[in-house]
Formats: C-alpha cells, sequence, structure tokens
C-alpha cells in the first residue's frame, strides 16, 4: 500500500487524536526507516524515544520470536521466569529497587502516585513541577505541569500543586502536612530538555528525609542507559524512593516498570494493583535482551563519547546559521531552543531524509539511538544546518 491508502484506511477507521505527518513508516533497521513509498529516513527521534536501540535490532527480533514460539503470556498470579530475570537485570543496575511490570509510562507513572499514596495514607498530596510530563491517563494529567493537556478534562484528580523547576523555596511553600511525595522528571523532555540541577534534587531529597515524604523520579525518557548512567538518577548522584521507566526499556516492546526502594515496595500489597498484560512473557525478554545488548555494545560508552561529538558539531552549527537562542544537552536528550518557530525546520528536515521533532513551538528535539555513530550524527546535523539556514531565512531572523 501507498501513503494515500494507507491514510484512507486512518481517515474512514481510526480516531482522529493525533495530528499525522504525511508520511507512512512500513520499515526500520538500526538508525533508519523507510516511508511506503521506499524513501529513506535517519531517525534521531525514532519512536518517541522507545527505539534507544534502533529499530529492529537484532537481538530484540530474536527474543521475541525465541519467547514467542515458547509462551506469550500468562496471568500475573503465577510465577514467569521472564519477569523475574528482568526485575533482577533491574534491581543489579539500580540501587536493589524491587519492581512492579505495566505497559507504558503512564502506567507506570499511575501506579507510582497509588503507591505513593498507599505508603504515606492518610497523607494523599503530591507535588510536581511546571512543564513537566507524566502522561495521558488521569492522574498523569493532573500531575503534568501544562494545563493544556488538562483542558476539557475538569474535574481532574484532586490533591496535586505544581512548583517551579529548580526552585526549592517554590517547592517548599507548597509541601503541608497532607503531602505524601514530590514527583519529578530528572531532565524535563517534552517540556523542552530542561535538566534539574543536582543541588535541588540534594534539597528536595533531604526535606523529603526529614519530613518522611517520598520523591518519585518520572525516568520513562530518562532510563535506561540515555543519559550515560543505566539509570538517570545515577547521573545527578540523587536516589529516588520510587522510580519509573518505559519507552526504550525494552528495545521497542510496550513496557514499563515501577521501581521502588524494598520499604516502599512493600505497601503494594495482593489487591492493591494489577495490569493484565504489565510483564508478559514476550515484554520482558525483550527486555532482558535489551540490557544485554545495552552491555554487550557499550552503549553507554557511545553515549559519553557522542556527547562531546554532539556539543562540537552543535556549536558549529549555532556560529555558522544564527537564529539558536539556546542548546541543553543531557547524555543523548537533545534541546535546540531557536529563535523562530521550529515546525518548518522540522517538515525541511524531514522533507530531505532527517526525522526529528519541535515541542513548546520553537525547541527541536532530538533522542537518538545510544548506538548512533559519529557519521550518523554528522549526516543528520549536516541535513538540519540546511535546514535551519532555510527556514531562518524565510523567518526573516537575522
Amino acid at each position: 500500500m501507498n501513503t494515500s491508502e494507507i491514510k484512507s484506511l486512518f481517515d474512514k477507521y481510526v480516531m482522529s487524536n493525533y495530528t499525522r505527518l504525511p508520511l507512512a513508516i512500513v520499515r526500520g533497521k538500526g538508525n533508519w526507516v523507510w516511508d511506503a513509498e521506499g524513501k529513506k529516513y535517519l531517525d534521531l527521534f525514532p519512536g518517541w524515544g522507545v527505539a534507544g536501540l534502533g529499530h529492529c535490532h537484532p537481538k530484540i527480533v530474536e527474543a521475541v520470536k525465541r519467547q514467542a514460539e515458547k509462551l506469550i503470556h500468562v496471568a500475573n498470579n503465577f510465577y514467569i521466569e521472564e519477569q523475574g530475570l528482568f526485575a533482577e537485570k533491574l534491581s543489579t543496575k539500580a540501587s536493589g529497587q524491587k519492581c512492579f511490570f505495566a505497559n507504558s509510562g503512564a502506567e507506570a507513572n499511575e501506579g507510582a502516585i497509588k503507591l505513593a499514596r498507599l505508603h504515606c495514607q492518610p497523607r494523599y498530596k503530591i507535588v510536581t513541577l511546571m512543564h513537566s510530563f507524566h502522561g495521558r491517563s488521569f492522574a498523569a494529567i493532573t500531575a503534568t505541569g501544562q494545563p493544556h493537556y488538562q483542558k476539557g478534562f475538569a474535574p481532574l484528580v484532586p490533591g496535586f500543586s505544581y512548583a517551579e523547576i529548580n526552585d526549592f523555596a517554590s517547592v517548599e511553600k507548597l509541601v503541608d502536612d497532607e503531602t505524601c511525595a514530590v514527583m519529578l522528571e530528572p531532565v524535563q523532555g517534552e517540556g523542552g530538555v530542561y535538566p534539574c540541577e543536582k543541588t535541588f534534587l540534594q534539597k528536595l531529597r533531604e526535606m523529603c528525609d526529614r519530613k518522611k515524604m517520598l520523591l518519585i523520579f518520572d525516568e520513562v525518557q530518562t532510563s535506561p542507559c540515555r543519559l550515560g548512567e543505566w539509570f538517570g538518577y545515577q547521573h545527578f548522584g540523587v536516589t529516588p524512593d520510587i522510580l519509573t521507566s518505559a519507552k526504550s526499556i525494552a528495545g521497542g516492546m510496550p513496557l514499563g516498570v515501577i521501581m521502588a526502594l524494598p520499604e516502599v515496595a512493600a505497601s503494594l500489597k495482593p489487591g492493591t494493583h494489577a495490569s493484565t498484560f504489565g510483564g508478559n512473557s514476550i515484554g520482558c525478554a525483550a527486555g532482558v535482551a535489551a540490557f544485554e545488548a545495552m552491555e554487550e555494545e557499550d552503549m553507554l560508552g557511545n553515549i559519553r563519547k557522542q556527547g562531546a561529538l554532539i556539543d562540537q558539531r552543535m556549536a558549529e552549527i549555532r556560529g555558522k546559521v544564527g537564529g539558536i537562542a539556546q542548546i541543553r544537552r543531557v547524555g543523548f536528550m537533545l534541546g535546540v531552543e531557536l529563535e523562530f518557530p521550529g515546525a518548518a525546520v522540522v517538515d525541511d528536515c524531514r522533507e530531505n531524509g532527517l526525522l526529528i521533532n519541535c515541542t513548546h513551538e520553537k525547541v527541536l528535539r532530538m533522542l537518538p539511538a545510544f548506538n548512533t555513530t559519529a557519521d550518523e550524527f554528522n549526516q543528520g546535523f549536516a541535513i538540519l544546518t540546511q535546514a535551519l539556514k532555510r527556514c531562518r531565512e524565510t523567518a526573516g531572523v537575522k
């Protein structure tokens, strides 16, 4: 089928809640994808960060094939070997946390909110941050500090308030005797790639300890690997009581996880929470394979190494092109804030074989796969440079 034929199916049968690009991706390999007409694209925003190992990594493909022939799904009231093995892998890379498996980042965040309230009952209030993004389920959009995601869904879940990133005083003044947790992204992704400061996180950790509250890190985007450490909190040296992860955790398979320190995890007793598909055999087999691939191919080392290249090339582009207000990078999370709207830059890049994203109107965002090579970055940045030149001139920015 060509793109037009695929689009006609969507127009007739699929709800129109996404603003879809005029592109039908039908095949992927490594950091490249092909559309229905056979055009090839370098993907530096693969699956909104899901394809952290690139598209169709052979180790993931083999694990899924092998597991599908053995066992696809069994209920969670049985012991599932692959789930136990993946939980062990995650826990040993972190700080000994125990795991609950879900299907997505939003579902993991929803469960983390429930766990925090259970553990700290009757306290129920949670402080989150402005410009955060925690997902599309009801508690998750309430936790999200961006009013436009909440529009039309009132009344929202009670008990949430919003502070400013890296402003400890703004958090502290919202905390009262009914507050059970502070929840945040170590690096705000959808919010424009804004990292938390280490001192800010340290102060939150000290306050939560002192007031017997929980510190929750939403690491749906920042783990695994993306910041150059297995988990984002390790980059900052501040350990949360609960963390959530999803996106690239299983090499492209749908999987999310809540990880909590044992004394907190103990509050999630039988009957308090569940997920029918969460932690199924195929997803967890893919997760084990994904972590093995990250280890064997030293993707952490590649992220650290290529980070210097990204900084160098982006500084060169900024000097050549102009119109770039700020560049923000932590590991393989890159935000390029422009002085003009970025949608046209994304379109220009796509027309010339490069896939990136724009958030908050003016921030170009890239979440490249962990094994992206120097040559691939150079190819992508060459396309980006020309797109920025053309769009800056069209926008009339000097």
